[in-house]
């Protein structure tokens, strides 16, 4: 009982501290591989605006032994309402785990309405299909 409990505090922390640094940046992403439930560290992924008819790049991160980027936005800026893109690097990812995938990239385009919101953007990734949504 005792290892129980500990075990849920310390998954409760880890929580915390990963809220706690995503706290001031608006956007942050987590990829989970589909295959074996679990985290896709390693995967290259790049933020980009839509300005007028181009898309413009903001930033790029990679994602940790977690899977996640937790502040994927620039620290330099504010979050504006607008189009955003959020792209996936699954091809170099995969080929780095010498597999084929079907996706050399998943490029996620989403609209910010209310730029004083957090977003969470999740990919479920598997080498043949994937999964996303607005996550919290």
């Amino acid at each position: 009982m005792k290892t129980l409990s500990m075990t849920l505090a310390a998954l409760s922390l880890s929580g915390l501290c990963t809220m706690a640094m995503a706290a001031g940046n608006p956007l942050s992403v987590h990829v989970l591989n589909l295959e074996n439930g679990l985290p896709s560290a390693g995967v290259n992924v790049t933020l980009e605006e839509h300005v007028g008819d181009q898309w413009q790049s903001l930033s790029q991160g990679v994602t940790n032994e977690q899977g996640r980027i937790a502040e994927l936005f620039p620290a330099d800026r504010s979050m504006k309402p607008g189009e955003y893109r959020v792209v996936f690097k699954t091809g170099d990812y995969y080929k780095k785990a010498n597999r084929e995938t079907f996706f050399p990239e998943v490029p996620v385009i989403f609209q910010v309405k209310q730029a004083d919101q957090h977003y969470h953007i999740p990919l479920l990734l598997s080498p043949y299909g994937f999964s996303t949504y607005r996550g919290s």
